[in-house]
C-alpha cells in the first residue's frame, strides 16, 4: 500500500522527535558526572563512623549541585554502594561500580581493612579510588600507587601524636619522666588497628616510654576480658586502644567490671569518635578520655583558616543536624566531606579544562596538581599528594591528626600545644571510675 505525503511527514516527524529526544539525554549525560560512593551503610562499621562519612559526602556533592555542579557547568550524580562492613562485598560492589555502572571515580572506603584489597583491585584497573575515611598506612607504603589518592591522615600518624603528646606532658602533669611511662597498645587486628599499634609502638620506643603490653583481638570478639586481666598485670599508665565499636563497649564494660584504672585512655578515632554513641552507653564514665583523630571542623578557630572555609564548615554542621537530628557532629562527617570537597572543587575542574575530561588519567593529573596550604580546608591541613616513585605515592603529605579530650558533651582540642583550645587534663580525675 502506498504511503501517502501526510502519512511520511508525520512519520519524519515522529523520527526528528525520537532523535531530538535521544540527543537531549546524551547531552543531559554528557553533562553529568557519575561517581560511585562506597561505604559502609549497615553492619557493624556504619555506627563507627561509615554513615557519617557518608553523610558528610552528600552534603558536599549537594553544595556544588546547588551550584550548578563541578566548574558550575556538570552536576555530579552519586552512584552508591554498600560494603555492608564486609571486605568482600567491598570488592564486589566496586566491581559492580566500574563494570556495571561503568563508573570511573569511587568515592569513599571507611575501613582499612576494605581499603587495602580495593586499592590494589581499582589501581589494576586504572580507576580512581578517592579514600576520604580509612587511615592505614600500608594501603599507600611501598605500592607506588598511581591511581588512588587520600587527603585524609594516615595511621603512623596516630603513633606520632600518642607519642608527643605524653612525652610533652609527663613530667609537668604527671610528675613522672617519659621513660617511666608504662603504656598498652590493644588494636582490633585488621589493617587500621594493626597500622596504628605499629606506629604506636615504633614513636612510644623512640620518645622512651615503656611499652609494656602489645596486643591485638578480632574486633568481632565476644569477650575481652583476658585482654583486661593482662593490662591488669602490666600497670599499664596509659592506654592507647584502636577500636571499632562494639568492641569498644565491650572492652569498657569489662574494664570497668573487673576494676582496671589507668590514668589515661586514647582512642584513636573509629569508634571513640562516635561520642554520642558511647555517651548513650557509659555516660559520664568516658569523660576525660582523649582521642586521636582528624579534627571535626566545628572545634577549629574559622579566624585561623582561609577565607570562607569556616562558612563552609557552619552549613556543614547544619545540614549534618538537620538529617540526623544529631546533637553531636562526629569527626567522620567532616572526613566524608572534606575530601569529597577537595575532589569536586580543587580536582574534576581542573581535570576537565587543563586535561580535557573526566577521565581516570584525566583526575590523576590533576589531582597530581593539588596544592592546598595550611588553613585551606575545614580540616585545617592543607594537600599536597606524594608523587609516583615515592614510598607514600597517593598519600596527602599535609595532613595531620590532633588529640582531643571530651567533657560531657563538650571537647576540645588539647594537643597540637600551638592550636589547643584547653589545657589538657591528665590524669584522668579522681571522680573518674577509670582513675588510677
Amino acid at each position: 500500500m502506498p504511503t501517502s505525503r501526510r502519512m511520511l511527514l508525520k512519520n519524519t516527524a515522529a523520527a526528528a522527535a525520537v532523535i531530538s529526544l535521544d540527543w537531549t539525554r546524551a547531552m543531559a549525560q554528557a553533562e553529568t558526572v557519575r561517581i560511585g560512593l562506597i561505604y559502609d551503610l549497615t553492619g557493624p562499621f556504619a555506627a563507627g563512623g561509615s554513615v557519617a562519612s557518608s553523610i558528610g559526602a552528600q552534603i558536599a556533592i549537594d553544595l556544588v549541585n546547588e551550584k550548578g555542579g563541578i566548574g558550575g557547568k556538570y552536576k555530579v550524580s552519586p552512584v552508591a554502594a554498600d560494603s555492608q562492613s564486609k571486605p568482600d562485598v567491598a570488592i564486589n560492589e566496586s566491581n559492580r561500580l566500574i563494570d556495571q555502572e561503568k563508573i570511573d571515580i569511587i568515592n569513599g572506603v571507611y575501613a582499612s581493612s576494605h581499603a587495602v584489597p580495593l586499592a590494589a583491585k581499582v589501581e589494576q584497573q586504572k580507576k580512581i579510588l578517592w579514600i576520604t575515611t580509612a587511615v592505614s598506612t600500608a594501603v599507600f607504603k611501598d605500592k607506588n600507587l598511581q591511581y588512588v589518592f587520600r587527603a585524609q591522615i594516615h595511621s603512623d600518624q596516630y603513633g606520632q601524636a600518642f607519642a608527643s603528646f605524653i612525652s610533652e606532658h609527663a613530667k609537668t602533669k604527671l610528675g613522672m619522666e617519659p621513660k617511666d611511662v608504662k603504656v598498652a597498645l590493644i588494636h582490633e587486628d585488621g589493617p587500621y588497628g594493626v597500622g596504628v599499634a605499629v606506629a604506636d609502638e615504633a614513636y612510644a620506643k623512640q620518645a622512651g616510654l615503656q611499652v609494656v603490653l602489645k596486643e591485638g583481638y578480632s574486633a568481632s570478639a565476644p569477650d575481652l576480658s583476658v585482654l583486661v586481666t593482662k593490662i591488669k598485670r602490666a600497670r599499664a599508665d596509659v592506654i592507647s586502644h584502636a577500636g571499632y565499636n562494639p568492641d569498644i563497649t565491650l572492652f569498657l564494660r569489662q574494664a570497668r567490671e573487673n576494676g582496671l584504672k589507668f590514668k589515661m585512655l586514647f582512642g584513636a578515632g573509629a569508634g571513640y569518635s562516635q561520642l554520642d554513641k558511647l555517651r548513650a552507653t557509659f555516660g559520664a564514665d568516658i569523660d576525660n578520655f582523649c582521642n586521636i583523630d582528624p579534627v571535626p571542623a566545628q572545634l577549629l578557630d574559622p579566624a585561623k583558616l582561609a577565607p570562607g572555609i569556616g562558612d563552609l564548615t557552619k552549613i556543614m554542621v547544619a545540614r549534618y543536624k538537620e538529617k540526623t537530628g544529631a546533637t553531636d557532629v562526629p569527626p567522620h562527617c567532616s572526613m566524608g566531606f572534606n575530601q569529597t570537597w577537595i575532589l569536586l572543587n580543587h580536582v574534576l575542574p581542573v581535570a576537565k579544562d587543563k586535561y580535557g575530561g573526566f577521565d581516570p588519567e584525566a583526575v590523576r593529573k590533576a589531582a597530581l596538581d593539588v596544592d592546598i596550604p595550611p588553613g585551606g580546608t575545614i580540616q585545617g591541613y592543607g594537600v599536597k599528594f606524594y608523587p609516583p616513585g615515592t614510598p607514600l605515592s597517593g598519600q596527602n603529605e599535609r595532613s595531620t591528626p590532633v588529640v582531643m579530650q571530651n567533657a560531657g558533651e563538650h571537647i576540645s582540642v588539647v594537643w597540637p600545644t600551638n592550636i589547643r583550645t584547653r589545657d589538657p587534663v591528665f590524669p584522668l580525675p579522681k571522680s573518674s571510675v577509670y582513675a588510677a
